[in-house]
């Protein structure tokens, strides 16, 4: 079983003893004081350096101490697996203080002596770890103690992949949110750095070069419940292919692909054309136009001197740059920067008029061609009829012109766009009336400024693979990357072959891979499901109800415990009503709702779901309802592989049947921490909570009040 190096950053502890944030403090209540509030944090930061392989991690935390009086504590930082701690800050009257490193077993009893006493099974998750532990006074009272550690481990190079762990799963150890969080990775390699991916967090990758990397995460009032995994792959080809994969026993197996060119290609891009097509429409006036404006100008400063280009301008009539497309040149660019000053807002919105003369004007089949409409309302002049209007530009459309589309603001036809977009082989996106039109447009050209590679398609060889998303695949751009994820039926070694073009040239990759049937990677099935789920929503959302996808929409929230529109009931801890008919009921408001085409619930679900489809890290448990607005889900977990919900106050693996052999175990008793001696597992399972139901292969475990006290050697290996 796949075994996460973790370090456990959490913040105030719920119970009363301790509070967690990598490194925890137990502090120790002074003889006459019964309970002592839980510390808190100040802050949490984490600066890592990552030099072929070798991993340097600093924390840096500060406590707070609320109580009106020093506190003395014990600090203990769970160590990673193969990890060394090489330096430890807190001084104490100007002496260092100095810690001391203990193993596996060591750790064990302390952490389950901790359980034992605070009768809270939160800590469970930690036990197979060495433990760092020193002695922590004062904790001056209505004061502060402030910890620095730092700690360097060996990561291990698989097929061409690393991968990085630091744990920040805290929600259950948080009293409140913790104010400061921040994880900086500076990575250096002597082979070449393709992609840098995060399954479990939104990051931020900053390339220097194709030996550098600078990835961030920041959050700031938050309480993560999940540990930020980050892998990157290594790789001397032109474009790197990378694939992970998991498989649980002789069931069809789950893979990720990831595709990303290097970054010395920055000479090699692909010569583009470019439409600007933009709303002057009435509704454009003031800070609308002027930011339009604005990107569209960071666009044209953005272009490469092989580009080609037009600007269509469009309200009740069209006002063209040029009758024909302009090569980018100092010159044609300061004259369409000229006219995009002469531009005002008035009159309606002729969408479809602005997309035929850009499509009239797209007549090269060897360079990628590019159309970006920005709009902030319906057509309202010309041809008006949606359908009509995707129809012709279907048939317009002979050169595959990529159709890129910014809708701005609440009264824009988002059912309208969004096909638009995917129909022609790109994206939609949705600046709402808070957010500023040039950041978004500019943040968008400044990713797809550089084609690397256009018309995709990705072959698994012998792998026997299917449901593939994306379905259809985008280009691939300069600083870009491509997360590819799939089913899989054979193990085994076989050839992924890459297939795109290139000005007016075909090319072809080909990349030897290993598949293996492993339990490691136990992101890749939930992320698969989250991606297919986002597809089947949209597909209802564009094209009516169909129930059929509905069943499977709901089969997969279940298994994989990611909640939507139309499953949320299944966690509702007051259900009084038999769940067909809630499943009914959830159906008829989402279909009611998918049927909203205008307004910032449809926005917001356009925007949602777009993410859905792409989503690249694993869900939070959110969903929209039938109103647009975001719900949080608190009653089911993922951990590893598994799902649980919290039914009854108890928390359920979703894979336990009721016809399944359940043997009760008293919780806290002998045999509650036998079993987490012999699966290190079982105590992230168990950690859930007080009450659990874990399903094994042959039956399942009941976690209570009551129940078996001890387990015989010949039990624990019938279980396990």
């Amino acid at each position: 079983m796949f075994r996460k190096l973790s370090i456990t950053l959490a913040l105030t502890l719920l119970f009363p003893a301790f509070a967690l944030a990598d490194g925890f403090i137990i502090p120790i209540p002074p003889p006459d004081v019964r309970r002592v509030p839980p510390l808190s944090i100040k802050y949490h930061r984490v600066n890592v350096t990552i030099r072929d392989q070798v991993a340097t991690t600093e924390v840096d935390q500060v406590f707070i101490n609320d109580f009106h009086r020093d506190l003395e504590g014990t600090y203990i930082f769970p160590v990673p697996e193969g990890a060394s701690i090489s330096k430890f800050s807190m001084y104490v009257g100007g002496e260092e203080i100095e810690g001391k490193i203990l193993d596996k077993d060591q750790a064990r009893r302390i952490y389950e002596d901790i359980v034992r006493r605070e009768k809270d099974p939160a800590i469970l998750e930690y036990v197979g770890r060495e433990m760092f532990k020193v002695r922590v006074y004062p904790i001056p009272a209505h004061g502060e103690k402030r910890i620095g550690l730092q700690y360097s481990e060996v990561l291990k190079l698989d097929s061409g992949v690393c991968v990085y762990t630091y744990s920040l799963d805290t929600e259950k150890f948080s009293a409140k949110p913790i104010r400061d969080v921040s994880v900086t990775v500076d990575l250096r390699s002597r082979t070449p750095i393709k992609t840098v991916y995060s399954p479990t967090h939104e990051i931020t990758v900053n390339k220097r070069d194709d030996y550098h990397a600078e990835v961030t995460y920041v959050e700031e009032n938050t309480n993560p419940d999940r540990d930020l995994v980050l892998y990157y792959t290594v790789s001397e080809k032109e474009l790197g292919l990378n694939l992970l994969a998991y498989r649980k026993g002789d069931e069809p197996g789950f893979f990720l692909a990831m595709v990303s060119p290097q970054v010395e290609l920055a000479g090699k891009e692909v010569g583009k054309d470019i439409f600007f097509l933009m709303d002057t429409s009435g509704s454009m006036k003031g800070e609308k136009i002027s930011q339009a404006k604005d990107a569209l100008n960071f666009c044209l400063q953005s272009l490469n001197p092989d580009d080609r280009f037009n600007i269509v301008a469009f309200s009740t009539n069209l006002e063209t740059l040029s009758e024909d497309i302009l090569v980018a040149d100092a010159k044609e660019i300061r004259d369409a920067q000229n006219f995009l000053k002469e531009l005002t807002a008035s009159g309606g919105t002729n969408i479809h008029d602005a997309l035929q003369e850009a499509l009239k004007q797209t007549n090269s089949h060897s360079r990628p061609t590019m159309i970006i409409l920005l709009t902030d309302g319906l057509p309202t002049v010309g041809l008006k009829n949606t359908d009509k209007i995707l129809e012709m530009t279907r048939r317009s459309n002979e050169d595959r012109a990529r159709i890129f589309v910014f809708g701005v603001g609440y009264d824009v036809n988002t059912h309208f766009l969004d096909r638009l977009s995917t129909e022609n082989g790109a994206v939609s996106e949705y600046v709402r009336p808070e957010e500023s039109i040039e950041v978004k447009v500019s943040r968008f050209f400044g990713k797809v400024a550089n084609p690397i590679l256009t018309d995709l398609s990705l072959e698994f060889g012998s792998m026997a693979s299917s449901e593939i998303y994306p379905v259809n695949l985008p280009d691939l751009f300069k600083g870009s990357q491509l997360i590819v994820l799939g089913r899989y039926k054979k193990v085994g070694s076989t050839a992924v072959v890459l297939k795109g073009h290139s000005s007016d040239r075909k090319k072809s990759f080909t990349y030897e891979v290993d598949v293996r049937s492993e339990e490691r990677n136990q992101f890749i099935p939930r992320l698969w499901a989250t991606r297919k789920i986002g597809y089947l929503l949209d597909q209802i959302r564009l094209h009516g109800h169909n129930q059929e996808l509905v069943d499977e929409i709901v089969e997969l929230s279940k298994r994989y415990g990611i909640m939507t529109e139309y499953t949320s009931f299944l966690v509702d801890a007051d259900i009084t009503v038999a769940r067909e008919e809630l499943s009914r009921e959830a159906g008829k408001r989402m279909a009611d709702a998918f049927d909203k085409k205008t307004g910032a619930g449809a926005v917001s679900r356009a925007m949602d779901l777009g993410s859905l489809k792409s989503q690249a890290a694993a869900p939070a448990n959110v969903y929209l309802d039938e109103r647009g607005q975001v719900r949080k889900v608190t009653g089911v977990k993922t951990v590893g592989a598994k799902t649980f919900y919290l039914k009854q106050g108890i928390w359920t693996d979703n894979e336990y049947r009721q016809d399944q052999t359940i043997i009760e175990v008293k919780r806290f008793s002998d045999a509650y921490f036998q079993l987490i001696h012999r699966s290190v597992v079982m105590g992230r399972y168990l950690a859930l909570g007080d009450q659990v139901i874990v399903s094994l292969r042959d039956g399942a475990i009941k976690v209570g009040e009551t129940g078996k006290e001890s387990f015989s050697e010949a039990e624990l290996r019938a279980l396990l």
